[in-house]
C-alpha cells in the first residue's frame, strides 16, 4: 500500500485503463452499420470462437472464447466480423502513447488495458482522478474509443474499480474505502483468483471478501500454499505488488477440470481443442507468439503428469499448435485411469513482430 521515500510514508496512486470492448469497439468506430448493433469478433462457422463481442452482444450472454455456435444460439441477430489485429495494435499503440505523458511506469497487461503507476507523474496535476479523467478525454478524442478507468492505491483495487463502472465509467478506492469495498465482493469478482480456485474456496465455505478475512495465514497456506499471502493481502485490502513496466508474461496457459473424468481419446481431443482456442485467442489479444508448448494431465488420483516441445521459431498458427499440442497429448491415451483435468500452454514467448518475422501473424478463428 506504501512505499518508502526519503524516510516518509507515501500512498502510491495507481490508475488500471481497461479499454471497453476493445475490439469490437474498434469495429464498430470504423464500420457505422455496426453501430449499435450485437457484433462479435471471430469466425463464424461451426469450429469459430468469439474473440471478443460488443455490449450490445453481451446482453444476450455472449462472450470471448465462446464457441461461435452458442454465441449465434443466444443472438441470433449477431453480427461477426473478422479479426483485424494490425489495426488493434496501431490503436494500442495511439492509447500507450497517451499514457506516456504522465508517466514512465506503465504496465502493459494486454493491447487494451494496462496499470500506470501516477504517484509521481510527469505533469503537475491535483490527484490521480484528474489524470484519469484526463487520459480517458485524451483516448475519446484521439481514438474515437471509450475507457474505463480505476483508481487506487494499489493494483489489485485499481483494477476492481475499473470494472465497477463499465462502460465508459470512472470509481476511485479510496485507502479508507479499500476493505470494505472488498469484503462484500464474491471471490470469484478477485483478479487473481480463477473459476478452480473460487471453487475450491466456496467448498471451503469462502464466498465472499469477508469470508477470506477470516481465515489466517496458516489455514491459508495449509489449503493454497504460496498464494496464500496474497489472498490473505488481498482480503483486506492490501497489495504490495509494483507498476512493473519492463515485467514480460512468461507463458499464456488455460485447463479444464473435468466434470466427469474421462477415459477416451475423443473426449479428450474435445476439450484440447477448446484449450488451444483459449490460448491462441490469449496470445493474439496480447500480440505474442511462443516457442514451446506444454501439456499437462491430472489423473483422477491427482497424480500429474506431462509433455513439452520447443521449436526453433515461434508458432505461427492456431492449426500448427493444434497440431503440436494433439501429438503431445496422444501418448497418454487411452489412459490406466481416469482423467480429471487438461492443459494447454504456450512459453518462450515473443512479440507477434518478432514472431511473424516479417509477416502478419494472424489469429485463426476458424477450423483449419
Amino acid at each position: 500500500m506504501v512505499r518508502q521515500e526519503e524516510g516518509e510514508a507515501v500512498i502510491r496512486r495507481i490508475i488500471h485503463v481497461d479499454m471497453d470492448a476493445f475490439y469490437a469497439s474498434v469495429e464498430q468506430r470504423d464500420d457505422p452499420a455496426l453501430r449499435g448493433r450485437p457484433v462479435a469478433v471471430g469466425g463464424s462457422r461451426q469450429r469459430g470462437v468469439v474473440a471478443a463481442a460488443s455490449y450490445e452482444a453481451r446482453q444476450y450472454g455472449v462472450r470471448s472464447a465462446m464457441p461461435s455456435v452458442t454465441a449465434r444460439r443466444k443472438c441470433p441477430e449477431l453480427l461477426f466480423v473478422p479479426p483485424r489485429f494490425d489495426v488493434y495494435r496501431a490503436v494500442s499503440a495511439q492509447i500507450h502513447a497517451i499514457f506516456a505523458r504522465y508517466t514512465k511506469l506503465i504496465q502493459p497487461l494486454s493491447l487494451d488495458e494496462a496499470y500506470l503507476d501516477v504517484t509521481v507523474p510527469l505533469v503537475a496535476h491535483p490527484s490521480a482522478t484528474a489524470i484519469a479523467e484526463e487520459i480517458r478525454a485524451a483516448i475519446r478524442a484521439e481514438t474515437g474509443l471509450t475507457a474505463s478507468a480505476g483508481v487506487s492505491y494499489n493494483k489489485f483495487l485499481a483494477k476492481l474499480a475499473s470494472d465497477h463502472r463499465k462502460p465508459d465509467g470512472l470509481y476511485v478506492i479510496t485507502p479508507r474505502m479499500g476493505p470494505r469495498f472488498v469484503e462484500g465482493l464474491p471471490v470469484e469478482r478477485f483478479h487473481g483468483i480463477g473459476p478452480a480456485t473460487a471453487a475450491r474456496m466456496h467448498a471451503l465455505g469462502i464466498r465472499t471478501g469477508l469470508d477470506l478475512r477470516e481465515w489466517d495465514m496458516e489455514r491459508l497456506a495449509r489449503h493454497f500454499g504460496r498464494a496464500a499471502a496474497f489472498y490473505h493481502g488481498i482480503a483486506r485490502g492490501l497489495d504490495e505488488r509494483p507498476v512493473e513496466p519492463d515485467r514480460k508474461r512468461k507463458s499464456i496457459g488455460a485447463e479444464r477440470t473435468l466434470e466427469q473424468d474421462i477415459h477416451h481419446w475423443d473426449q479428450a481431443l474435445a476439450v484440447l481443442d477448446a484449450l488451444v482456442d483459449r490460448v491462441w485467442e490469449a496470445s493474439g489479444r496480447r500480440g505474442l507468439s511462443g516457442r514451446t508448448v506444454t501439456v499437462k494431465i491430472r489423473y483422477a488420483d491427482f497424480r500429474h503428469t506431462g509433455r513439452a516441445r520447443s521449436l526453433p521459431s515461434p508458432i505461427s498458427s492456431r492449426a500448427d499448435l493444434r497440431e503440436i499440442a494433439t501429438g503431445l497429448m496422444r501418448p497418454f491415451f487411452p489412459p490406466e485411469r481416469g482423467v480429471r483435468l487438461l492443459g494447454v500452454t504456450l512459453s518462450n514467448l515473443d512479440s507477434q513482430e518478432a514472431a511473424a518475422s516479417g509477416t502478419q501473424f494472424a489469429l485463426e478463428l476458424e477450423a483449419p
